[in-house]
C-alpha cells in the first residue's frame, strides 16, 4: 500500500550534509519525495512509497550517522505526492 508521511527533524541538522546524506540514502529505495531545509533550522522531508519501504529509510535515516544530529522528530501522514518523480532536494 503507498502511503505519503511528511517528517520534521530538529537537533543539528541544517550545514551537517543531512539533505544530501538524505537523498544518498533515499536511492536504495523505491521511494519518491523531497527534503529541504525550513527557516526555523528544521529540517522537512515528505517520502511516498510502500509503508514498508517508507519505515526501512526512516530506519536507515536514524542508523546512519545523521541520526546523531537528530534530536527530535515529528512524523504525520499527508495526501499523496501527485506528480511527484525520484527523490530530490529543494
Amino acid at each position: 500500500m503507498q502511503i505519503a508521511k511528511q517528517y520534521l527533524f530538529a537537533g543539528r541538522v541544517q550545514g551537517v550534509g543531512f539533505r544530501y546524506s538524505t537523498k544518498r540514502l533515499a536511492m536504495g529505495f523505491d521511494l519518491v519525495g523531497w527534503v529541504r531545509n525550513l527557516d526555523d533550522g528544521r529540517v522537512e522531508l515528505q517520502v511516498m512509497g510502500d509503508e514498508g519501504e517508507v519505515a526501512d529509510f526512516i530506519e536507515e535515516i536514524h542508523n546512519s550517522p545523521l541520526g546523531h544530529h537528530i534530536q527530535e522528530q515529528e512524523e504525520r501522514r499527508i495526501p499523496t505526492l501527485d506528480g511527484v518523480v525520484g527523490f530530490t532536494i529543494r
